[in-house]
């Protein structure tokens, strides 16, 4: 007779109709009083106790944060998955849209602005550069449906080629580098341009920080507005704009002005080399970091590069959670309020990461996939487990445990070509000729003078 094995697993969550909602082991990222207290503040509350009440549809929708593969109706499958024994409705679609729909975005913005910000962190390498915290700012764009609805509020975006077949939404973020945890965002049509979203995130930026960003944020003004926030900024300038030298320094850097800002330009020769060739580019930082004793500007050109890490949160949000899907949503608010609940979700992953990797001092926060504790928090929500914490506070917990059991191997220079590996469209491929292999590279930086005043 084959020997058989029986696990029993005991399983906390909340009392009656409000079982369902939770989120795994993220609930204790945004317990119940959380997401009860959001509710309360913006009125969202159900006025009489249902089938679905509003605490359950929050954690609903957050859920779908984590399961964009699936429908509500499939992510309430995954919700009630574990809680055999326990009485949970049995809703329709209908009465899922109709929940959501009385919730409204207000709680999750709510959500949002309670959680979001730099993850605690003492050590990591790109998260603090002497003594300031390292943030980047940047845009990229989200895919809607192409519903008649939405089509009043989000357009598509026009092209070469017709334009995207989707209407797309966009939205620009300020990251903290090394955690790469949201300290803000803002999104909205495509028909506004990110520098002019971006006044809306200087509520967020403070003494203490630096901030990196690209050229599409070079303008003299909006450089003004971020340096009046007490922040200092490393933006990278188009060549050929003209600017007064008024001194130099022994770094080969030297002083300037950005209409009424006093800012220290660096501009340097890059050499990346590969068994496959070499290329150089020739690049153009402005800073207002000033003294160039405390702040080298060898140093400076290296700090940019952390700016990628924006792009790095993208490609997790876009990629590893998404999949490259478009958005759920079929109407303007619910679009809303399914891009803040997936911001909500992103960074408390991103929380989670930052928990797991600060418990290891050696442990550089890049080094963690978000992979990774992705799919630990959605195996986690499936078996209700973690739900209400234990008396013994686990600082690290499930999800974290995962991350420090696959951490990746310390990064290494590698360069790649930027193309896309995965046409749109046949007519816009760029052929199978392009050689698509990640190099070893070699760097080579060389501090160029600037040119006689």
């Amino acid at each position: 007779m084959d020997s058989q094995s029986v696990i029993t697993r005991a399983i906390t969550v909340a009392g009656g109709r409000y079982a369902p909602g939770h989120l795994g082991e993220l609930t204790q990222l945004v317990p119940f009083e959380m997401v009860d207290q959001a509710l309360l503040a913006t009125r969202a509350t159900q006025s009489r106790l249902r089938d679905l009440p509003s605490r359950v549809v929050v954690y609903l929708l957050l859920a779908a944060g984590l399961f964009p593969d699936v429908g509500y109706p499939g992510v309430w499958r995954k919700l009630t998955a574990a809680l055999a024994g326990i009485p949970t409705a049995t809703p329709t679609p209908g009465a899922l849209a109709q929940a959501r729909r009385r919730v409204g975005t207000a709680p999750l913005r709510w959500l949002f602005d309670l959680l979001r910000g730099p993850a605690a962190t003492i050590g990591g390498r790109g998260t603090w550069w002497r003594g300031l915290l390292v943030c980047a700012i940047d845009g990229t764009t989200l895919t809607v449906p192409d519903t008649p609805t939405i089509g009043t509020r989000f357009t598509k975006h026009a092209g070469h080629h017709g334009g995207t077949g989707y209407p797309q939404v966009r939205l620009v973020a300020l990251v903290a580098c090394g955690t790469r945890t949201l300290i803000d965002a803002v999104f909205g049509p495509t028909t506004t341009g990110e520098t002019t979203y971006t006044p809306q995130l200087l509520r967020s930026l403070r003494a203490g920080m630096i901030l990196l960003a690209d050229r599409n944020f070079g303008a003299k003004d909006l450089l003004a507005d971020i340096a009046a926030t007490g922040a200092h900024v490393l933006v990278r300038l188009k060549n050929d704009r003209k600017i007064p030298i008024l001194a130099r320094y022994p770094d080969g850097s030297y002083l300037s002005t950005l209409g009424a800002l006093r800012v220290r330009i660096v501009e340097c020769e890059i050499t990346i080399s590969t068994t496959a060739g070499r290329h150089t580019g020739v690049y153009r930082l402005a800073t207002t970091l000033l003294d160039h004793h405390r702040y080298p500007a060898a140093e400076l050109i290296r700090l940019y590069h952390e700016r990628w890490e924006i792009e790095t949160a993208y490609l997790e949000l876009k990629s590893s959670i998404l999949g490259g899907r478009v958005l759920r949503a079929r109407t303007p608010t619910g679009v809303l309020q399914e891009i803040y609940a997936l911001l909500v979700v992103y960074q408390l992953l991103r929380t989670a990461i930052a928990d797991a990797t600060s418990t290891r001092t050696d442990t550089d926060p890049d080094r963690a996939s978000f992979s990774i504790a992705w799919q630990a928090a959605r195996d986690q929500l499936i078996q209700a487990a973690g739900v209400i914490t234990d008396t013994v506070i686990d600082l690290v917990g499930t999800i974290g445990r995962h991350v420090l059991a696959n951490l990746i191997p310390a990064r290494r220079l590698r360069v790649c070509p930027r193309i896309v590996k995965r046409a749109i469209s046949k007519y816009q491929a760029r052929g199978p000729n392009i050689d698509r292999t990640s190099y070893k590279a070699t760097l080579n930086i060389n501090i160029l003078a600037g040119a006689s005043p």
